[in-house]
Formats: structure tokens, sequence, C-alpha cells
């Protein structure tokens, strides 16, 4: 059959994504014999002209329907209905409705009453924001500059040389920290950054983190063969304290992971004490500090807080090695967007190879193209513009949702307005469930992140760490946050 020998007539149902609705009709055409076993499909672009729609819907249904087994894609031929398939004479699939294809979670079509679906991130950006056009014209300046074309082979596994220069000037003015390119890993976001940071434990060891705290941390130091333990948190954050008598009794705890700007997810900034306890801890048991200063530029009162990794490379030579136990990880990604999948870590020597020998074995270099582009807006004075002007932005979403929040849910909940990042830690009222109100959410298409999701470990104080919301404003523009607070308050529970 040729490629364009079939008419496919497409379901229309508003109710559920395009591609589905051609996946839909893709799978109608088959059960009625129509398209048989080995037919070949027309092709995308073909078919996106032949239904006025966009190619990539086109795209999108085909491989949805390869997925599900009713196609397959041969290379340089095209795409063909299954041969394994059973002859649609024997089969009585012509007397009733195609089935829609299963689909994830995400593109699941929601009831036709049902209104349309928000989320309250965790603290993402607004992709919105992002300086596309600078970003773009940043890129293609570097995809046609003579240094790309010249590269005898592979880019050092570090990463782009131009962008860790233009790090290192970048993380010496806004976060105190004197630091060298040479010291300097770019990663595909952070959570590569973390599961390269397990790689300087040794076998069997195991990594101390925040609980609650941040779930795909634990995931990354999982799959890099470190052992994860829970250290508990407080108002004021990791409670050090605590965490000593936990290295007392598992000596087999060689690092600890802390996110002291803003701990995730109560948005408490470590203080002084606690800090300098720390890191006197981590000196006295050999200890590797991990820490991640993901959202580091959005503070919007008080003065700035530096990493702890400033504090301690500032110390001076006659202070004793600390700085050399700490890895600061960081992320591009939190100041543009969750796409751009840029992030780094700064360390010594030693733990920045060690780091970067387990890198090269799965990915043997970065994005070069988007490295150096990043390190253009960066010299260009790009990134800082934008990082000031989404600060605004994301402070006035902030008092806005702690205003909406205060008029309509009342005693339902309490908070504190956090100084600084892209969350608020919402505590529930003990006698309501903040995992049934989420779910009740859900069904009114409110997507949150409550408590029970963010502990490791249940404790005796699990319950009122798991009794709360951590809700993401940045994300949400002021009339989808007024929005979002109406369906919260819709779904709570009696």
């Amino acid at each position: 059959m040729g490629r364009s020998a079939i008419v496919i007539e497409l379901i229309e149902d508003p109710a559920r994504p395009l591609f589905i609705n051609l996946a839909s009709s893709v799978i109608r055409e088959i059960e009625r014999g129509r398209l048989k076993p080995g037919d070949r499909l027309p092709g995308t672009r073909a078919l996106a002209r032949t239904l006025g729609v966009h190619r990539n819907t086109a795209d999108a249904a085909y491989q949805e329907l390869v997925l599900q087994g009713w196609l397959t894609a041969e290379a340089s031929r095209g795409t063909f209905v299954a041969r394994d398939l059973p002859d649609p004479a024997t089969q009585n699939w012509g007397v009733r409705k195609a089935a829609p294809p299963a689909v994830s979670a995400l593109t699941r079509p929601l009831p036709p009453s049902a209104p349309p679906p928000m989320q309250f991130t965790d603290g993402s950006p607004d992709a919105r924001l992002m300086p596309g056009l600078e970003l773009a014209r940043a890129f293609r300046r570097s995809m046609t500059g003579a240094e790309l074309r010249q590269m005898p082979g592979y880019g050092d596994p570090r990463g782009a040389p131009s962008l860790r220069t233009a790090l290192a000037r970048y993380l010496s003015a806004e976060r105190g920290l004197t630091v060298g390119a040479d010291n300097i890993l770019i990663t595909r976001g952070s959570q590569m950054a973390l599961f390269l940071a397990a790689a300087v434990l040794n076998p069997g060891d195991a990594i101390a983190v925040e609980d609650p705290g941040y779930p795909l941390a634990w995931k990354a130091f999982g799959a890099a063969g470190a052992r994860v333990v829970g250290a508990p948190v407080d108002a004021q954050g990791l409670d050090v304290e605590r965490l000593e008598t936990l290295l007392a009794r598992d000596p087999t705890i060689r690092a600890v992971y802390v996110t002291p700007h803003h701990q995730f997810p109560t948005t408490v900034t470590l203080g002084a004490g606690r800090r300098l306890r720390l890191l006197e801890l981590a000196r006295r048991h050999g200890l590797i500090l991990i820490e991640d200063d993901y959202d580091h530029e959005y503070r919007f009162e008080g003065r700035p807080v530096l990493p702890l990794a400033a504090r301690a490379l500032n110390r001076g030579s006659d202070q004793g090695d600390d700085q050399d136990r700490i890895i600061h990880i960081g992320s591009v990604s939190k100041l543009l967007s969750p796409v751009v999948r840029i992030g780094y870590a700064t360390g010594a020597p030693d733990l920045i190879q060690t780091m970067t020998a387990r890198r090269e074995a799965i990915d043997r270099q970065g994005d070069l193209p988007l490295e150096r582009a990043l390190a253009r807006l960066i010299d260009d004075g790009d990134l800082g513009r934008h990082a000031r002007k989404a600060r605004r932005i994301y402070e006035q979403r902030r008092d806005l949702l702690c205003a909406e929040i205060a008029a309509r849910l009342g005693d339902a909940v309490a908070f504190d307005r956090p100084a600084g990042g892209l969350a608020l830690w919402l505590r529930v009222n003990p006698d309501i469930d903040a995992a049934a109100w989420a779910a009740e959410a859900g069904r009114q298409s409110l997507i949150l992140t409550h408590g029970s999701q963010l502990r490791l470990q249940p404790g005796p104080d699990g319950n009122s760490a798991a009794n709360a919301f951590r809700i993401g404003f940045a994300s949400l523009d002021e009339t989808e946050l007024v929005r979002a607070v109406e369906r919260l308050k819709a779904s709570k529970p009696a």
C-alpha cells in the first residue's frame, strides 16, 4: 500500500488531547480492517498536512501507538501496522468502538466537566519568564562560531571552558565562592551533580539526608550505590545535635546532604550557630558536606546568607582543611527553566576529579553549544538582569499567595512567610488529613505535594512534618494563583 493511499478520519473529542484522538482514529481503522498487519502508514508530514494538524501531533500519535504495539517503526522504511496483530477478518472488532489508547497520568483525559489541570509545583520557576530571545541569540552565536567547528573531537568532560570561567566569576560575585574554573564541573542539571557527588564515597558508605527532605536527591544517592539515612529536621532546619547522635550510632555515614539556604521542603534558613556546629562536626568526623544551594538567587528580604562552602573556603589555611570536604551544587534551571538542563558542582580538585571521571563514563561531554550560550548570557549581563526581574515578580507572587491563603483558608493552615525561595511550607491543622486533602484536590484538577511524600522514614515527629503542603508559587501568575487557592479551599475536607 502506498504511504498516502488511505484517508484517516480524525475522531473529534475535545475532552482528550489531539494526539490521543488521532491515535484512537488509527486504532479504529485497524480494527475495521482498513489498515491490515504490515500495511505502511503515511509519513507524519503527509498525515499532518492531510488532517490539518501539526506534524508533532502526528508524530506523538505514532509514538504512542508504537509503544502500545499497534505500529512498528522501521529505520529508513517508515511506520507499519504491527505484523503480529490478528487478522481483522477473524475478529469482532468492527461492531464496537475502538478503545482509547492508554496514556500516562500527565496526559490522561479528564471528565468533560473537570476544569483544566493546575499544579502547585515544589518550587519550579515560570518558564514563561525565561529570556528566550536572548538565549536563542546566544545559542545561534555559539553554533555559528569558529570554536565549535574547529574542535578536533570531544570537549572537556568538565564542561565548556567559557562557561566554567563565567561561572567562577558569577559564583564569586553572587555567592562569595573563591573557586577557579578548573574546580567547576558542569552537569546536566543538579540531579546529575547529586548522583556524581555520591561517587566520591566508598562502597558501603552512607549519606545522612534531611528528613523531611528532597526525594530525588535520595534517589540519586541510592542509584549511585550509597545508603541513605534520615537526619531529623525541626523548625530551624537540620538538627545538628541529633545528627551527631546519629553519627555516633552509625560510623558508615561519610557524607551529609544539606539545603542550608532554604531547607527543602520547609524553606527555613539554617542559622549561623548550626552552620558553625555542622562545619565543626564535618571536620571532626571527616565528613563530606554535599551542599545543595538550589535557589540562592531568590532571597527577598534580609541580608544575603552565603553558602557553607563560602565560609569554609574563606577561613584560611591556619584553620585546617575543611574546605576540602564540601561539594557545592547549584543549577541554572531555577534561574531560567527546568527544560534548561545545566547544573554545576564545585569543590576541591580531588573531589571534582573523581566526579568528572564518573561523569565521563556515562556522558562523555555536556551540551557544548548550550553551555557556551549560557556563558554569553552571564558575560553579557543578561542572566543577571533576568534574575533581578524574576526576583521582583516572584516576590509579588509570594505576597499574593500568602494573602490569598490567609483570607480563604483561615485557621485550617498556618505558615511563615518565607524570606526567600520559590515555595511556601503550609502546615495543616492537625484535625485535617493533608494526604486526604491533596487527594480531593487532585480530583478537582489541582496537583500539589503533601508532606508524607517528602518523608524518608516515619518517626515520633513524623506526623507534623507529614501533615503539610509544599506550595510552589513561582510557576503560576497572579490570576492562576487566585484560581489555585480557590480550588484548594473547595477541596478542603469538611
